[in-house]
């Protein structure tokens, strides 16, 4: 018997302390509800885990970015969808103007309401703003600048094969048949200048193609040079066919239009969590300048009749509807400024759809990573909770027992007796 080192007593006593540290560790984790509470825990779970949570806080920020998207895209196609009802009702009067049941003085009347119309448009292209940033005029966000439209010139050439159009041979251009023969509404068919001079008369007569081309005969070669109208500079090039067998008619690019581009806002919408998870909004200038129901020539009024929508000075002119060829024209430039609209709604509105189904696509992607992470980071509180009970018993059969081994040396006295 020993009495200078209570072996018993000390082992009893370091069991004591472990059952009173793991009681501790297992208190701590049941009330934080976390398994790792420190490096230590798990050292290798808490780097996995926070770069979950990294990844889980970037795809719900990425979430709110697509809502904050959403709104801008809402904001702008709102504005549009007003715009569009302007169009509309100035094709309304366009076509009223177009009936010479009008007087000079109620076209006039119809003139003024166009202009105010047409500057209204160009208030909302202005004032259209999400977060102080502008949507519709061409200025917010990045900016590219607008292509200048440029008319093409295209040559017809009848002279490309070894004679005549014979009676009852057709030509088509963009859709339009003409007939060569000797009867009403027929091109000649003797010589190339007839027939060429023919032609262009049927061309001017003929309401579609007069509406997008000038049209001029070539008096040394007979070709017919068709040149694009204002207004229709971003039309594709012409397409004819004909049914001769001797002529071989095709169309020569003299010059190229360019097709006509509005300037653009583009904002970059960062809808992921990590670095160049990135879509581009686009939004195009919706002035009137754009849409083309502002300009110069023949078809816009003599004087400036147009602001920006403020009370500033007119510095641009509206389209013309004080006869009825000028009320045509207008009816047919005011249509392709609504499908311009209509197009640009409509990518607004792809835009929000694709927006919707990445915000739920984030929204289950940071759903499953949570719930990986609660599976490394949280603790199962059921199992802790045994721990704990079986340390909480272990600590106090521990004090029992280091009780019972500090009586041992006792026994030394038994044999003093």
């Amino acid at each position: 018997m020993r009495i200078n080192h209570n072996i018993t007593a000390l082992n009893t006593y370091g069991k004591l302390n472990s059952a009173n540290n793991a009681q501790a560790k297992s208190m701590e984790k049941l009330s934080s509800g976390l398994r790792i509470n420190s490096a230590a825990d798990d050292a290798a779970g808490l780097a996995i885990s926070e770069k979950m949570r990294g990844q889980i806080r970037g795809l719900d920020q990425a979430g709110k970015n697509a809502q904050d998207s959403i709104s801008m895209i809402q904001t702008a196609e709102g504005a549009l969808g007003e715009t569009t009802n302007i169009l509309q009702r100035m094709r309304e009067l366009a076509v009223q103007a177009g009936n010479d049941s009008n007087t000079g003085s109620d076209r006039g009347e119809i003139q003024k309401e166009m202009n105010q119309l047409t500057s209204e448009i160009n208030r909302i292209g202005n004032t259209t703003e999400f977060n102080s940033q502008k949507l519709l005029n061409g200025t917010g966000g990045t900016t590219s600048p607008a292509a200048t439209a440029r008319a093409g010139v295209y040559t017809l050439d009848l002279s490309g094969g070894t004679g005549t159009f014979a009676a009852g041979d057709k030509i088509t251009i963009d859709g339009q048949e003409f007939t060569a023969g000797t009867g009403a509404g027929q091109f000649a068919t003797d010589t190339a200048a007839n027939q060429a001079n023919g032609l262009k008369s049927l061309i001017d007569a003929n309401a579609t193609l007069s509406a997008k081309y000038n049209v001029a005969v070539d008096g040394t070669t007979s070709a017919i040079t068709l040149t694009q109208k204002t207004g229709k500079e971003s039309d594709t090039a012409p397409t004819v066919s004909d049914t001769s067998a001797t002529i071989a008619s095709s169309i020569g690019t003299t010059t190229a239009g360019i097709t006509e581009a509005s300037a653009k806002s583009s904002f970059t919408s960062q809808i992921g969590a990590n670095a160049n998870q990135t879509m581009t909004l686009e939004f195009s200038d919706m002035r009137a300048a754009a849409l083309g129901i502002v300009g110069t020539g023949a078809n816009f009024t003599s004087a400036d009749t147009v602001n920006d929508g403020a009370n500033g000075a007119a510095n641009e002119k509206a389209l013309d509807v004080t006869t009825s060829a000028k009320a045509g024209n207008a009816v047919t430039v005011i249509q392709s400024a609504i499908d311009k609209v209509s197009s640009e709604r409509s990518k607004l509105g792809a835009y929000q759809n694709r927006l919707d189904h990445t915000i739920n696509n984030l929204s289950t992607s940071s759903e499953n990573l949570t719930a990986a992470e609660s599976r490394i980071r949280d603790t199962d509180m059921a199992k802790e909770m045994m721990e704990q009970t079986k340390n909480s018993i272990l600590s106090q059969a521990s004090q029992a027992m280091l009780g019972q081994a500090n009586q041992q040396p006792q026994n030394v006295l038994q044999l003093l007796r």
